[in-house]
């Protein structure tokens, strides 16, 4: 309610969000499980004096840079451009709870990036030993970011004991910390081993030798990232607050794309032992890319839901899906949403001054009083600040759609009682002048019943056999 609205037609501004994010947690899992991998492998080959290992590693590190360190630095800073304009208010109470989590990360993202570079600018040029340790000193500061991140998207989905007169350290410890850690870790060792496995079909499709060995040493990695995945998250489900399972047993998309990941993840563990693990040799560009379709639709699928059962929070009862304090709603109920807000406030002073009453606030009577059409217009920028965040006019989860054929009644029985109609909604924040504007912009929007589904015939039909039978002139 402290923020301008960016609006954003059709897809809404938290898709965005979504898409950006996802991109980026490819890249970044892979950055997180690839620096271990290559640490790893690095120490193993100048341990057995692999000259010929040591040079495909020293090429899959200019891909995973380019990668993880050009790519993945752009994407993270989308991350921040998106959420700071799309939700606003979650952002700054992020920020503000775990200022000290952040400046930590910052810390171990420099140094990341700066051995990362000594790692692969510097090959050849450093003795082993050290050239080991800067490997392991990435992949610790690429760790450790990691687990500060999703500590703090984990307290998103349940903020456990956290009250705002606590610390950073109780939120941090929150019930889904340690599941997610897990999960992740186990995401970023089988992400890394996939991106592994497409770049060697490629690099040394005409190697066999050494194919085979990377081939096989990968699928212990890729093996392990997979039960990790499975066990981090059968205990993401343990945890959950019932108001995520409930959210998550009430919608049918999410329920099958659980069950695809968990299938996915077995899958994907038996045709590594089968294949690469007891029969290196299998890996062609094909199957490199199979796995890599399988592992990235995974990965996506899970951080879909992983923020799907959140609604109709953005911070677990702290920020709603609509970027409201918890706190707030009350107030705003009882004096109005378009007072609570500083720009809603402002819009309407500058285009309707006459609903103003003398105590400087929006009186719902002269509200009303509006004509039609600019009550419609009030009612878009209700629209536009209360849900947008998650329904667009037209497009994804458009209201024109989901309220098609809806009476002006039942439009206004459903604002008025959101969570109640759907309890993965947030509550109507406004009072009831409000909802009777909203009704208005959403009626006006509202696609009619389409052709061959209307039932007036059938229903007067009805009703005029059950008047018959009540008189007892029904045919037998």
């Amino acid at each position: 309610m402290h923020y301008p609205w960016w609006y954003v037609p059709s897809l809404t501004s938290p898709m965005l969000i979504a898409m950006i994010a996802t991109i980026h947690v490819f890249v970044s899992l892979y950055a997180v499980g690839g620096g271990i991998v290559l640490a790893g492998e690095v120490s193993y080959a100048y341990k057995v004096n692999n000259k010929s290992l040591l040079d495909y590693l020293r090429s899959h590190t200019l891909f995973f840079i380019l990668l993880t360190v050009v790519f993945g630095a752009i994407t993270g800073v989308g991350i921040w451009w998106t959420i700071s304009l799309s939700s606003p208010l979650a952002t700054e109470a992020l920020i503000h709870i775990f200022v000290f989590g952040w400046a930590m990360e910052y810390v171990f993202f420099v140094l990341e990036i700066v051995a990362a570079f000594i790692f692969h600018y510097y090959w050849g040029r450093l003795d082993p030993k050290v050239h080991k340790t800067i490997g392991w000193i990435y992949a610790v500061s690429a760790y450790i970011s990691l687990v500060l991140i999703t500590a703090i998207t984990a307290f998103q989905l349940d903020i456990g004991n956290w009250t705002p007169d606590k610390g950073m350290w109780v939120a941090f410890f929150n019930p889904q910390t340690f599941p997610q850690i897990i999960a992740r870790s186990g995401a970023s060792l089988l992400l890394a081993s996939l991106y592994i496995y497409l770049h060697a079909a490629f690099k040394l499709k005409d190697n066999a030798q050494l194919r085979a060995l990377v081939e096989n040493r990968t699928s212990k990695w890729a093996m392990a990232g997979a039960a990790l995945v499975t066990v981090g998250g059968a205990w993401w489900y343990v945890n959950l607050p019932e108001s995520a399972k409930a959210a998550l047993a009430g919608a049918s998309a999410l329920n099958i794309l659980t069950l695809l990941i968990f299938t996915a993840s077995a899958v994907v563990f038996f045709m590594l032992y089968f294949g690469p693990y007891r029969n290196p040799g299998w890996l062609n560009p094909g199957f490199a890319i199979l796995y890599f379709v399988i592992g990235i639709a995974a990965t996506g699928t899970g951080e879909f839901i992983r923020e799907g059962v959140r609604k109709p929070y953005i911070v677990y009862n702290y920020v709603t899906g609509n970027n409201v304090l918890i706190s707030e709603i009350p107030k705003l109920q009882a004096t109005g949403y378009l007072n609570g807000g500083t720009w809603t406030k402002a819009f309407m002073k500058a285009h309707y001054p006459q609903v103003f009453g003398t105590d400087g606030n929006i009186d719902g009577n002269k509200l009303l009083q509006l004509p039609a059409s600019d009550q419609i217009k009030v009612g878009e920028v209700l629209f536009q600040y209360h849900c947008n965040d998650c329904h667009s006019t037209r497009g994804f989860s458009g209201v024109a759609e989901l309220t098609r054929g809806w009476s002006k009644g039942m439009i206004h029985t459903v604002v008025t009682h959101l969570d109640k109609a759907h309890f993965f909604m947030p509550p109507w924040c406004g009072t009831e002048a409000e909802a009777t504007v909203l009704t208005e912009y959403l009626q006006s929007r509202s696609e009619p019943v389409p052709e061959g589904m209307k039932f007036s015939n059938i229903n007067s039909r009805e009703n005029t056999l059950a008047e018959k039978v009540g008189r007892g002139e029904a045919e037998k």
